[in-house]
């Protein structure tokens, strides 16, 4: 029989067996290292007493019985008519065997315990009689933990406080910003030069120029700066950079506003993702600082001719796997890691990188708009990515920036964007999803992207993208007071003015991400309304870029506003190419949307931008609202 130090040890390994491969291979719950380490602390002593007590003997017990018999005659009788109590033989005779006696013998003996190698490696269970099976289960538990350490610490020990590198940030056909990071200042002043690649013969200069510098930088940015270099090509470009410490790269510039035509680099692309952490799925041999997601946008790059990623949110996890501090160098220091990471140049070398805010640059699920902690997580995302960000959005009614704003607009080629700020200025996400007084935006975001929606777009530019870090659809049904599912009330008044847009000619995009799956949805206006039917609005939500994600379906449609358009949850890399295209014919143009995972393309569809459209006119006619009712 089983002693209870080895059952203890048999149900903690199994606990221990199990979190491990979730913590290493699914999710980095920060609860679930330190429950790994406390079982392991009752697997040990529970492990060793049941080796060292745990019998290697066991009873066998024999019993032998032994059975006398002897052969008895019986008649068979009957009862005599008429008189109940006589009782008369038959003649028949039978025989019948009875039991005279019954000898039972037991004997007890011990024998060795059978091995079960299998059963003692699978459930971490000692075998009284192996000290080698024992070692060998006992060790298996060992290096899970050891993993499970690996995962946890070892990232945390490369600080990358000497980090230097240089990106680039925000391109348009007239300036290039460079972010630089170089903490050694006796590499100071760092120049950067540019040239055009590939040039064309006789308008393009080969040569190498000086495009300027920075002369510092200090410990109140971490040791980063932006260089701001105009361009004077009318034309798209690829041009390669160079500084002075030893970085080198390209960027390739769009094309003017509301042009769209395809060049040697393809038609106008962009990319769209967010989440990003290191090491999941967990290897050993891994770099500490290692981005599979990375490994597999690398692989795909080359073929996409981007122009730059949107990258929605969730660059760095500062809670996970363990949030080890709420200094300011504790953030820095996350987004160090991921500029250190042996992954990131080849995703970030030569590809613009433009930001949007979301939870986790905070802390997980953060509704206390800039109380707080707020500041001090803000402080490295400001110099790492706002500083390197297109303009700030334009403040409504007015041909200024917002002073102050977190958000952003530009325009590139065929399209215009307007990047969200959700976390800066919500309301607390407790609040009943229908109060009229709970803001994802606060009030003068929500002017200014109203603004945004009900301003004419320049010829050939039919197409308004809005960059939200959370869904817009209300069809997650986890944690959906996160999302734009839990702010109804203003999500109503956006999504009227984004119908308006569109009834107007000029086509509505949302690209989300955050839930760590993908979702297209469909927003259709509501039958009979002002709006057409072509006035409808799209949003495509993809994420991580590298991440967990839910094994369990978490996304379905519950009513006709916001429709399902395809649904995929599998997948820890997930990024949208998306492609916007003028037509020849007409001033319609498609945007087509193409969704990677783990590297390979999986789905794609085609948008068309609405015709222009007289608000105000039902979008159906007599006869069609007549086969409706």
């Amino acid at each position: 029989m089983t002693i209870p130090q080895t059952r203890l040890a048999t149900v903690s390994s199994a606990a221990l067996r199990t979190l491990s491969y979730f913590f290493l291979r699914w999710a980095l719950l920060p609860i679930i290292p330190a429950v790994i380490f406390a079982l392991f602390a009752v697997y040990v002593p529970c492990f060793v007493s049941g080796y060292i007590k745990e019998p290697k003997y066991q009873l066998v017990d024999e019993v032998t019985v032994t059975e006398t018999t002897r052969e008895e005659p019986l008649y068979e009788n009957r009862n005599v008519p008429g008189n109940c109590d006589v009782v008369a033989p038959t003649g028949n005779k039978r025989s019948d065997l009875v039991t005279e006696k019954v000898d039972i013998q037991e004997t007890i003996s011990t024998e060795n315990r059978p091995l079960n190698p299998l059963r003692n490696l699978l459930t971490g269970a000692p075998s009284p009689r192996s000290l080698l099976l024992s070692a060998a289960t006992f060790l298996v538990n060992a290096v899970l933990v050891g993993l499970v350490a690996d995962r946890l610490f070892r990232e945390h020990g490369h600080t990358a406080k000497d980090l230097s590198f240089v990106r680039p940030g925000f391109i348009s056909d007239t300036e290039a910003k460079l972010l630089i990071r170089e903490p050694d200042q006796s590499k100071m002043p760092v120049t950067v030069e540019i040239h055009i690649k590939d040039p064309q013969p006789p308008f393009d200069n080969p040569l190498w120029q000086s495009a300027g510098g920075i002369r510092w930088t200090t410990n109140d940015t971490d040791y980063t700066a932006v260089l701001s270099i105009p361009l004077r090509h009318s034309k798209p470009r690829t041009y390669e950079w160079k500084t002075s410490n030893n970085h080198s790269g390209e960027f390739t510039t769009p094309p003017p506003v509301g042009h769209a035509e395809e060049t040697k680099e393809g038609p106008f692309t962009f990319l769209s993702t967010s989440c990003i952490v290191s090491r999941l799925p967990y290897s050993p041999f891994d770099h500490p600082l290692a981005i599979p997601g990375m490994r597999y946008l690398a692989k795909v790059l080359p073929s996409l001719n981007a122009q730059f990623m949107l990258f929605l949110g969730d660059f760095i996890y500062v809670d996970v796997p363990r949030w080890w501090g709420k200094d300011v160098e504790d953030y820095r220091q996350k987004y160090r890691q991921v500029y250190a990471s042996p992954d990131w140049q080849a995703v970030g070398q030569n590809l613009s990188w433009i930001h949007v805010i979301d939870d986790h640059e905070i802390a997980n699920d953060w509704s206390a708009n800039s109380t707080g902690i707020y500041a001090t997580a803000v402080d490295p995302y400001q110099h790492y990515h706002v500083a390197a960000n297109p303009p700030l959005a334009m403040k409504a009614n007015a041909n200024t920036a917002r002073d102050g704003a977190t958000y952003f607009e530009f325009t590139q080629g065929p399209a215009s964007f307007f990047l969200l700020d959700t976390r800066s200025y919500r309301s607390s996400n407790s609040r009943p999803a229908t109060d009229m007084g709970k803001t994802m935006l606060g009030p003068e975001q929500l002017e200014d992207l109203l603004a945004y929606l009900s301003r004419p777009e320049p010829k050939g530019v039919n197409w308004k993208i809005i960059a939200s870090s959370v869904p817009f659809t209300k069809n997650w049904h986890v944690n959906t007071q996160d999302t734009w599912g839990g702010f109804l009330v203003e999500r109503r008044k956006v999504l009227s003015a984004m119908w308006g847009a569109a009834s107007r000619g000029v086509g509505v995009v949302v690209l989300s991400g955050d839930r760590h799956e993908f979702a297209a949805t469909k927003f259709p206006p509501p039958l009979d309304s002002r709006w057409p039917e072509t006035a409808a609005v799209w949003e495509f939500s993809a994420s991580p870029l590298s991440q967990f994600y839910s094994p369990v379906p978490t996304y379905w449609q519950t009513d006709n506003e916001d429709v399902k358009i395809k649904y995929i949850n599998e997948g820890n890399s997930k990024f949208g190419a998306i492609t916007i295209e003028n037509l020849e014919q007409g001033d319609q143009s498609s945007l087509k949307y193409r969704l990677f995972i783990d590297g390979a393309e999986v789905w794609n569809t085609v948008v068309l931008s609405p015709p222009a459209a007289t608000e105000g006119r039902s979008s159906r006619s007599f006869w069609n609202r007549l086969k409706v009712g």
